[in-house]
């Protein structure tokens, strides 16, 4: 896809009003808000061919104006774009003329003497709505369809699952839009390349800049993002530009946000809510039009129960959400994932792609990855490094997975004070405890024998003595 020139609103502002000073007025104003997609009309007569050729964010428009009056035009546009929010402005504060224009289907009533800065935060609030109507209208779209537009963006992430489909179709309905994004997911899930997807999509015409900022301090926070002037403190002997400049007209994506500390996370309020910032040793505010995405593998939620990370913050940076799976939960991909890495491993390594026993994918599916797809891959290519033969030895992943427990994750969670049993009135007996371990074992190994038993810890022949054992009783 072809970068575009950074506009915001994706869709532009309509400002129709036949005095052309305060339209160049009202729009040199909004851009200074960081609203640099404004289109101005002012003759009222050309109002329909516009809307019919454009689509808008929403409407400002004039009540009074000569050929076409605003409320003639009024109760035609809200019914032909109905999802379009259109606030009237007149000279002439009358509450029945507001009353009025409300029960047509205006957005909102200003007043032209009253503060700009009013009128400025309807018209932000009027964007939100609108973008938040077309976000819907795009998911309903895609879930009805089950199509995905870009599939091209997506290619960095190996999936056939269908919860992460949906969460395609869901960053295609949101890429437009300028509001601030969370990436939450376990590690090695792919919060990067979930991030890097949204900016490609997006076709901002900036760079995507990622940063970790776990272990930042408030210092260290300002100087990485905001930069400082010569001077600023002692070493400073240059100016610096943040990485916020360098992500100027593109997307800044700042991981490990759960590891601020309370200053830190009020500059990074202030910066979301205001898109400024302040160098350090400058009181001179600059402002950034970067798209803002986050992420953290840790849970807010905790967080905020332990009053280490502020709720205001919260609700402000995860206007979108995007949760991403763990591995575990979509083991459907193993395989998909399985060769892909096998390929990638081998051409990095020199060697011929190795084709693997059917066992594989058993073991592999018996395993919980609390290090997801990052963790699967680099259990591959420590595999595909020792391989030597036409078909992939499992002794890697065996001599990887021995100390550590093959147990699901929809397995019961046991803490130093519960027991697997403690919900039952009576327990079972030893024999019948047994029996039913070693069945659950076959089930989860589809009927193979030599993983069951490593499952269970014992040897084949063991496993196949007990086998034997249940079946001459039947």
């Amino acid at each position: 896809m072809t970068p575009t020139k950074t506009l915001s609103p994706y869709l532009p502002v309509l400002l129709v009003d036949d005095e052309k000073p305060w339209l160049n007025s009202l729009s040199l104003k909004l851009r200074a808000t960081g609203i640099n997609n404004v289109t101005c009309c002012s003759d009222s007569r050309q109002v329909l061919n516009l809307l019919a050729k454009q689509q808008f964010t929403a409407m400002v428009l004039d009540l009074i104006m000569p050929h076409v009056q605003g409320d003639t035009l009024l109760p035609e546009i809200t019914r032909l774009y109905p999802d379009m929010p259109v606030i009237i402005i007149t000279g002439l504060d009358q509450v029945d003329t507001a009353v009025n224009c409300i029960q047509q289907g205006a957005f909102d009533y200003q007043v032209k003497g009253n503060e700009n800065q009013k009128l400025i935060e309807v018209i932000k609030r009027a964007i939100e709505l609108s973008q938040l109507r077309r976000e819907n209208e795009l998911l309903k779209d895609r879930f009805l369809s089950d199509k995905i537009d870009n599939p091209s963006v997506f290619k960095a992430i190996v999936t056939g699952n269908k919860s992460m489909r949906s969460l395609f179709q869901y960053m295609e309905a949101i890429a437009h839009t300028n509001e601030p994004v969370l990436i939450t997911g376990e590690t090695g899930a792919g919060k990067e390349l979930f991030a890097q997807a949204l900016h490609d999509l997006s076709q901002r015409s900036g760079k995507f800049v990622p940063v970790n900022i776990a272990g930042f301090d408030k210092d260290m926070l300002s100087d990485s993002l905001f930069g400082h002037k010569k001077g600023a403190f002692t070493g400073a002997e240059t100016s610096r530009d943040g990485l916020l400049l360098k992500s100027s007209g593109g997307t800044i994506f700042l991981d490990e946000i759960g590891d601020l500390d309370q200053t830190s996370q009020v500059k990074l309020l202030r910066l979301i809510q205001e898109k400024e910032y302040f160098p350090l040793g400058s009181d001179i505010a600059k402002k950034t039009d970067a798209r803002m995405i986050f992420a953290t593998l840790r849970d807010i939620q905790t967080l905020q129960n332990a009053e280490t990370f502020r709720p205001d913050l919260f609700y402000r940076l995860r206007a979108h959400h995007i949760h991403i799976p763990p591995l575990r939960e979509r083991l459907d991909d193993l395989p998909i994932l399985l060769d892909y890495f096998l390929k990638i491993a081998a051409a990095q390594q020199g060697k011929k792609v190795p084709s693997y026993p059917k066992e594989l994918l058993l073991v592999l599916e018996n395993y919980a990855y609390p290090g997801n797809v990052r963790e699967l891959k680099n259990m591959i290519f420590d595999a595909v490094s020792k391989h030597s033969s036409k078909t992939l030895s499992m002794d890697a992943f065996r001599s990887y997975l021995k100390d550590i427990p093959v147990i699901r994750e929809t397995s019961p969670k046991l803490s130093e004070d519960d027991a697997i049993f403690s919900h039952l009135a009576t327990l079972p007996s030893l024999k019948n405890s047994t029996q039913l371990l070693v069945q659950e074992a076959l089930q989860r190994a589809k009927g193979n024998q030599s993983i069951a038993a490593e499952m269970l810890g014992i040897t084949r022949q063991a496993l196949n003595w007990r086998i034997k054992k249940e079946e001459k009783k039947i």
